[in-house]
């Protein structure tokens, strides 16, 4: 059997936990932040874990990790 590609983009997005759940940066913090609250931008800062559903696709495009 020939290796399995792992998906350059899902690569550099996602780490998987020692548990096996996904960690990942969250959305909507690139642009427009004038009109965003300290508040609203200041929970964007952490990292965010993957819902369940996303979990599957996120680990079939990370075969190694």
């Amino acid at each position: 059997m020939p290796k399995m590609k792992t998906n350059s983009g899902a690569k550099k997005r996602f780490k998987l936990t020692k548990n096996g759940k996904v960690k990942r940066a969250k959305g909507f913090k690139s642009h427009l932040l004038e009109k965003k609250s300290p508040k609203r931008k200041r929970g964007l800062r952490g990292v965010g874990l993957s819902s369940e559903a996303e979990v599957k696709k996120v680990k079939r495009m990370l075969p190694y990790v």
